[in-house]
């Protein structure tokens, strides 16, 4: 297991600091000359990928500066948030829990890639039933937890919270102000909040929910500065983590087109939705738009397959 054992909050923010994030142009002619650009933070680290990088930065070191050895945190069965923290924490050298929403994936963790690697990764996994892990911030809940794991430092689900939000207010750089349009995927609106903060004068940050409903909107509120944004809300696939042979299919001609691998949970459907929108024409001749490719890729498994 490759343990590295950090003692200082500055040696993980050191171990934290890479921001070489590349920036490529979509190759092909797009509606009234609109040119769409896409930020590869999915490429800032290898296990700790895209947004998740950006979230735990912060939560990792607000742990060490407390003194904990041990951080616990929530997801479902294909959850980025829990893979990349459960890398973080081998990496840096914590102890790791997940607690996992459905008591039935228990016996069925050898056809979980996700869930497998975080294992790998040294994390212990709590599965719950879906009534507990819907009363997971209940206070009589962190209680039980507490009992049984001992101390540890909580990160919520998704990683969103004010050291998350620290993060994600650094994905946006100075020369990132020459675009009209950010877009983001959103799942519990850390990151989207974040970027608009950080967004500029003039920028409008568009948000590509990957779960059904408009219940978002107070979420994102709690953490943004700005009124500069707004949602799509119709290109969902159906809710989290649905998805079907259009979405599918238009994630393979990506890949073929530039070269860009994109996942059916989250930045496929925001791809979808900033193709479709283009086609639609909802953007003026000769807008630039940056879309923010979030990671996420070890959402694939071999259980996703276009269906004939």
């Amino acid at each position: 297991m490759n343990l590295i054992l950090l003692d200082s909050v500055d040696s993980v923010i050191d171990l934290f600091s890479n921001d070489n994030v590349p920036i490529v142009k979509y190759p092909l002619p797009l509606q009234d000359g609109v040119e769409l650009f896409i930020k590869r933070e999915d490429l800032l680290h290898k296990e700790i990928s895209g947004n998740k990088f950006r979230k735990l930065k912060y939560n990792i070191s607000k742990a060490k500066e407390l003194g904990y050895n041990k951080i616990l945190t929530f997801g479902g069965a294909y959850s980025n948030h829990i893979a990349a923290t459960a890398a973080a924490c081998r990496i840096f050298g914590f102890e790791c829990i997940g607690v996992i929403r459905g008591e039935e994936l228990a016996d069925k963790l050898q056809g979980n890639p996700t869930l497998l690697r975080a294992v790998e990764d040294g994390m212990t996994l709590e599965f719950v039933t879906r009534t507990q892990y819907r009363n997971k911030d209940a206070k009589a809940f962190i209680a039980m937890l507490d009992e049984k794991y001992g101390k540890f430092y909580l990160v919520p689900e998704g990683g969103t919270n004010n050291e998350a939000i620290k993060g994600t207010e650094e994905i946006l750089k100075s020369e990132d102000s020459v675009y009209q349009y950010i877009c983001t995927a959103v799942g519990t609106g850390g990151t989207i909040a974040g970027i608009i903060n950080s967004s500029f004068d003039g920028q409008r940050v568009i948000g590509f929910p990957a779960l059904k409903g408009d219940f978002l909107y107070d979420e994102i509120r709690k953490y943004s500065l700005k009124d500069n944004w707004e949602l799509s809300l119709d290109y969902h696939f159906g809710g989290y983590g649905k998805y079907n042979n259009e979405l599918l299919e238009f994630i393979f001609r990506f890949k073929e087109t530039t070269g860009v691998l994109l996942d059916p949970i989250y930045t496929g459907k925001m791809m979808y939705g900033i193709m479709d929108l283009i086609s639609n024409k909802q953007f003026n001749q000769g807008t630039k738009i940056l879309a923010v490719h979030t990671g996420g890729l070890q959402g694939w498994n071999d259980n996703i397959k276009i269906v004939k």
